[in-house]
């Protein structure tokens, strides 16, 4: 394969901390594993606007536009009524996604073997879980107009936001559900609230639709948004392919993260339909966000992150063996020990976040 074009995003708040990270891991696979990998780092977001007077520079876009993969960080908090609000939706990881068209975020879940005293749930009710949500990305009530808080004639205020889909953007995400569900347990569960919301309804019949044109050979089950977050915690190891809408997909993954006790556990990718030449635009990036209360610590769990980039490699460089030898290293890393302190239990070692990526480098130094 040629050389990829990597655009580097880390952010805001403990994004550039664990992006360095990630970064470093990729180095090792472009040393010595010979990924042909070309990584640059653009400034964005509040980091950009503090230098630059921007949220995005013309250069970052152009580079974002470019790219055949974004590596991210994080941006935002709520605190940033300072950055004047048509500055903060240019600089907005939405405006990126919509953009770029990755319409399919793709967050795995597994129940780590090392991890399973971390988690608040029993050891048995996790043990083995191995689920992946396809939550679709880039329409829902988080791009839905009108939107806004407005002032009513009687001086109260009003907040408007709109959930909408059209039947193509509900038809795509539950095709690549479907083929996704081909490579794993051929099991899909479409989430919905099909009770209460039109376009709950219009989710349910148009996956059904989807199902039974193309996909007779894969499982299919609806379920309401919130039996599926009981279940979550009650039998994770019932799920393979989970579907769902922007919102859904949003909350339930991070419900998701207590499995392993932790949302710094948790990778994504996000990916759009292939292009002539076969390739998805992708965007991947950890989910656990800013987290400003540790940033600048040095102890952020950098391993969201770092098993982002094992999307990356099997995503877009099409080096699956690779990203199974970093999962791989991340589980040894883990079974040796090494933790930070959002995954330690009382009294076990604590390591900051550049010596749990160097735990990981050690587990794949030994491989080669």
């Amino acid at each position: 394969m040629s050389m990829l074009d990597i655009c580097v995003l880390p952010g805001d708040g403990i994004g550039p901390e664990v992006t360095d990270e990630a970064v470093r891991v990729l180095d090792w696979f472009v040393a010595k594993r010979g990924v042909q990998l070309r990584m640059t780092r653009h400034l964005f977001g509040a980091a950009s606007w503090a230098a630059q007077g921007t949220t995005m520079p013309e250069a970052t876009w152009d580079a974002i536009m470019r790219a055949d993969a974004l590596l991210f960080g994080a941006v935002g908090s709520l605190d940033q009524t300072h950055i004047p609000p048509e500055e903060r939706r240019k600089g907005a990881l939405l405006r990126m996604r919509k953009a770029l068209d990755v319409f399919a975020n793709v967050r795995p879940v597994r129940a780590w073997a090392p991890l399973a005293e971390s988690s608040p749930f029993k050891a048995r009710t996790v043990a083995g879980a191995d689920l992946v949500f396809v939550r679709e990305l880039t329409a829902g009530v988080y791009f839905g107009t009108p939107r806004g808080i407005e002032t009513q004639a009687d001086g109260t205020r009003r907040g408007v936001n709109t959930h909408t889909y059209t039947e193509a953007e509900i038809a795509r995400a539950a095709r690549f559900a479907f083929e996704l569900a081909r490579t794993r347990r051929n099991h899909v569960t479409s989430v919905d609230k099909a009770n209460v919301m039109e376009a709950g309804r219009l989710w349910r019949d148009v996956v059904t639709e989807v199902h039974r044109a193309d996909f007779a050979d894969v499982t299919l089950e609806h379920m309401l948004a919130d039996n599926c977050a009981l279940q979550l915690g009650r039998t994770p190891t019932r799920f393979d392919v989970i579907v769902t809408d922007n919102l859904f997909g949003d909350l339930l993954s991070d419900c998701a993260g207590a499995i392993n006790g932790s949302l710094g556990m948790l990778p994504s990718a996000a990916l759009s339909a292939p292009g002539p030449d076969g390739r998805r635009r992708a965007l991947y990036e950890p989910i656990h966000g800013s987290a400003p209360d540790i940033a600048g610590k040095g102890i952020a769990n950098p391993l969201g992150a770092i098993l982002s980039a094992a999307l990356l490699l099997r995503w877009t460089a099409g080096r699956p063996e690779e990203a199974d030898r970093l999962e791989n290293a991340v589980e040894a890393a883990l079974a040796a020990g090494a933790r930070t302190a959002d995954i330690a239990l009382p009294g076990e070692a604590v390591l900051g976040t550049r010596a749990m990526a160097d735990a990981v480098l050690a587990a794949l130094d030994a491989t080669v």
